[in-house]
């Protein structure tokens, strides 16, 4: 109690326009806000460690959609790692550590039944919004359960090295698949999802077209593909998957900001002869997965035979920025915001 007492405001991110392609600095403003105290059932935490992800760029458009948008002139929200200051809530002392949704600001009450407490002392606490967090979840099941990987097949992976990308790589492997290519935006990630992550081959999607280059890599085809980009790099992996092949629609981060249609696929018809299958996923369909994630990627992580990045941006006022920079590519692993007192 003693820190709330000093403490009666904090700062929150707000969204005050709604962003017409790119988002830009003035849609957004940090404002001080009050801190109320917890009431029954509820927690105050000090958040710590903040979020930021691909999909929140569509919560600022005002459409309908699996999760409602942003309200404007209202703080954002998003995962959050932090500590409990005071608690109304069996369950919860002050000093825990919690998970919650309630990111993009300072201090958060929270209802009880929508934090979980975790172990500091398993992971560094940002890891609780990366490899062992929502992103982690959403390469397993993506991978395991929307896309039916089998062992001996060969996997293609876009935006590689991002959170979700660079996990998706790295199970697929360690489940045994025949060949794991992964594409990203750069030469030093490209070089980093072979000699840190064991891709077997990486290209850099800049370097040309990507069709050409996935040929390349995979000489024989794929059978799952995981797509966090969308655009050419669905196209180009609807051409090389073989018969039976799988695609796990997780992201389009190539579209988000478009002001116009996209072409789309132009090669969707080889869906029909080769019998393929599209499917989208939301994480939050697989939570019944998630002690078996668990488990088996905790194990890995504590083997050393899964590794991740992260990119930390310091300050809560740096959010937009870190925000903005995750969204051209900026990020190698998971972008996180690190809260200072």
């Amino acid at each position: 109690m003693a820190e709330q007492a000093l403490r009666t405001t904090g700062r929150a991110w707000h969204l005050v326009a709604r962003p017409r392609g790119w988002p830009t600095p003035e849609d957004f403003a940090l404002r001080e806000t009050p801190v109320p105290q917890p009431g029954p059932g509820q927690i105050l935490v000090r958040n710590e460690y903040l979020s930021v992800d691909p999909y929140m760029r569509g919560r600022m458009n005002d459409v309908p959609s699996y999760v409602p948008p942003f309200r404007l002139g209202e703080p954002m929200d998003g995962g959050a790692v932090g500590r409990v200051v005071a608690s109304e809530a069996a369950g919860f002392m002050t000093g825990d550590t919690v998970l919650h949704g309630l990111g993009w600001r300072e201090y958060a009450v929270v209802d009880a039944d929508h934090a979980v407490t975790v172990d500091p002392e398993a992971a560094p606490l940002s890891a609780f919004l990366g490899v062992l967090g929502m992103p982690g979840l959403t390469a397993y099941a993506g991978l395991l359960e929307v896309g039916s990987f089998k062992e001996g097949e060969a996997v293609f992976v876009s935006g590689a090295a991002g959170a979700v990308g660079s996990l998706v790589g790295q199970i697929a492997r360690l489940r045994g698949a025949s060949r794991v290519v992964g594409s990203a935006g750069s030469p030093e990630k490209v070089a980093r999802l072979v000699d840190e992550y064991g891709f077997d081959a990486a290209f850099n999607y800049k370097d040309g077209p990507v069709a050409e280059q996935l040929a390349k890599a995979a000489p024989e085809g794929i059978d799952v593909y995981f797509d966090n980009v969308g655009g050419e790099h669905l196209e180009a992996a609807i051409g090389a998957l073989r018969v039976h092949g799988r695609v796990t629609l997780c992201g389009a981060i190539a579209q988000y900001n478009d002001t116009e249609a996209p072409a789309g696929p132009r090669n969707l018809a080889l869906a029909i002869g080769r019998r393929l299958r599209l499917q989208g996923m939301l994480v939050r369909d697989h939570a019944a997965l998630q002690p078996q994630f668990t488990a088996e990627v905790g194990g890995w992580l504590r083997e050393g035979r899964i590794r991740y990045d992260e990119t930390v941006v310091d300050g809560i006022e740096n959010a937009v920025d870190a925000f903005l920079g995750m969204l051209r590519g900026a990020n190698t692993g998971k972008m996180v915001v690190r809260l200072t007192p």
